[in-house]
């Protein structure tokens, strides 16, 4: 499975996509989505912060057949986030070059966790479901 967006792996994050401009997600074309998923899960976090990795979107129960997440889109159920949302937060760093991972999941199931549950809570539910992972990283700094 592959995670694909208009940054390459490893490259800036345009600033359009962070808390500096829109605040929007980014578009993420995904391939290799494996037979017998279900659902897709996504984490984006920043494990640069300085207080411990900061999370940065949750989303899951997103349909296996869904090949491209469009950009500023809600494409699932959306947890909580660590700006304290239920929503994309984009990158926002206080100094430095961060890299945030954009972690993508392809399950076996259905998650049965309600609305604004916490990265904790996604990564129990997914335990014995996950077929496949891709990771895109990005990076920003001001």
């Amino acid at each position: 499975m592959k995670i694909k967006s208009i940054f390459s792996d490893g490259e800036k994050i345009p600033v359009k996509y962070t808390a500096d401009e829109e605040d929007i997600n980014p578009s993420l074309e995904i391939s290799g989505i494996p037979e017998g998923a279900k659902t897709l899960a996504l984490i984006v976090d920043d494990p640069d912060a300085p207080i411990g990795t900061w999370v940065h979107w949750l989303v899951w129960n997103i349909p296996a057949s869904k090949t491209k997440i469009e950009e500023n889109s809600v494409p699932g159920i959306q947890g909580i986030n660590d700006f304290r949302k239920r929503d994309y937060g984009g990158p926002n760093p206080p100094s430095g070059t961060h890299r945030y991972f954009f972690k993508l999941y392809a399950l076996d199931s259905e998650l049965n966790l309600p609305e604004g549950s916490k990265k904790a809570e996604l990564e129990k539910a997914m335990q014995g479901h996950i077929l496949a992972t891709a990771q895109l990283i990005g990076k920003y700094s001001r």
